[in-house]
């Protein structure tokens, strides 16, 4: 059996010197390059079985900070379009980069599957970050005789927590100070949408307007707690209701294909509801938006991810309407206690030095900023955490 397995090996490799025309020596072929589309540079996969029981410092076996099965794919290489999928092993490695989390992984084989054009595959990666991920094709049997016929790479890959972030001026870029990521490893990133790339989460926010946010320090408090990198996809958009969110709406199309495209997150940030304090919306009106959106999103998404509201009704150099904020804070305080729901931060605390005046962007200051992405991190930490 053995024999014949040789056999077949040294007439693949016969064939694929003849076809690829890399031959550096009698006995080795150059790779060839495998070019990945999936995952890709600074992309952040939301981990799952994260268990804060298990996940302190001297937990036996170390800290259980959870894991992602991390989809690979790419192009079939043209130069073995006539080879057979089955006639390779797929293999994949993991290896951590300067001060990461996680733990690395030696070669694993993954099962390879074609279609066409395209192949895929899979890896169950530890969650952590950021890593380099290599990819290789080989020739079967033993490894020590096997050739590598094709090999790519990319990095940094990190397996962590991502979330979506919608609602209003308060969650776009439309704050006083632009803000950047202060990890030195970049291990907070946003989704640029329009290009399908990812990207350290500098502010401006991409496709967003050109001001600060509150995203960046949040990112900064999650990555050392959490352990993990942390990814922001942003659609908010600046002025706009609860009823321009509604299914049927372009906003609501819009956050609908942003959840599609990423797949798996671990919440929706809804920072919005001062328009809706403008229109002088009723709480019950507010409540029934809010339960309706969610509930037809996640007919689409197929899962469940938590919703954040947060109290967001304060804007004090444009009204002051305080009947009107409370309706909406009720309302609020309504969802939290819903099903799919959990509170966010009551971000209305935050007046004074924390929002600007006439001559600023008239939203959160830059001490603002930083104060409500504090605020977040206790609803986003509590959400983390939810056993």
């Amino acid at each position: 059996m053995k024999a014949k397995c040789r056999i077949r090996e040294t007439v693949l490799l016969v064939v694929l010197l003849v076809i690829t025309g890399r031959v550096q020596a009698a006995d080795a072929i150059e790779p060839i390059e495998l070019v990945l589309s999936s995952p890709i540079a600074n992309q952040v996969i939301q981990r799952t079985g994260f268990d804060s029981r298990h996940a302190h410092e001297h937990h036996a076996g170390g800290p259980i900070l959870g894991e992602a099965e991390v989809s690979i794919q790419g192009n079939w290489p043209q130069e073995i379009e006539n080879v057979k999928a089955e006639d390779f092993v797929c293999e994949a490695k993991l290896q951590r980069l300067e001060g990461a989390f996680g733990r690395d992984l030696d070669w694993t084989a993954c099962r390879l599957k074609r279609e066409g054009t395209r192949w895929s595959s899979s890896l169950r990666t530890p969650a952590g970050g950021w890593y380099k991920l290599d990819v290789r094709l080989r020739t079967g049997g033993e490894s020590t005789g096997a050739k590598i016929i094709a090999a790519g790479s990319v990095l940094p890959i990190g397996v962590g927590e991502v979330f979506v972030v919608a609602g209003q001026s308060y969650a776009e870029g439309t704050n006083d100070e632009r803000l950047r990521v202060e990890d030195k490893f970049g291990r907070v990133v946003a989704f640029d949408l329009v290009k399908g790339t990812w990207q350290v989460a500098h502010d401006p926010i991409p496709n967003k307007a050109d001001g600060g946010s509150i995203w960046p320090p949040l990112g900064d408090i999650l990555v050392p707690t959490a352990r993990v990198p942390i990814a922001f996809v942003n659609v908010a958009v600046g002025g706009t209701a609860s009823r321009q969110w509604m299914p049927g709406e372009k906003l609501y199309e819009d956050l609908k294909a942003a959840g599609l495209k990423i797949g798996r997150f671990r919440a929706v940030l809804w920072q919005q509801g001062e328009s809706d304090v403008i229109e002088d919306i009723s709480t019950e009106t507010y409540v029934k938006r809010l339960t309706t959106i969610r509930g037809e999103l996640i007919k689409s998404w197929g899962f469940e991810p938590a919703w954040l509201p947060a109290k967001s009704t304060l804007h004090p150099t444009v009204y002051n309407f305080p009947d009107r904020e409370q309706r909406i804070r009720e309302a609020i305080d309504q969802l939290w206690q819903t099903t799919g729901f959990r509170p966010g931060p009551d971000t209305d605390i935050l007046a004074n030095e924390n929002r600007g005046g006439p001559q600023t962007r008239r939203h959160f200051s830059g001490i603002g900023q930083r104060r409500a992405a504090l605020l977040w991190f206790n609803a986003v930490w509590n959400e983390i955490n939810r056993q």
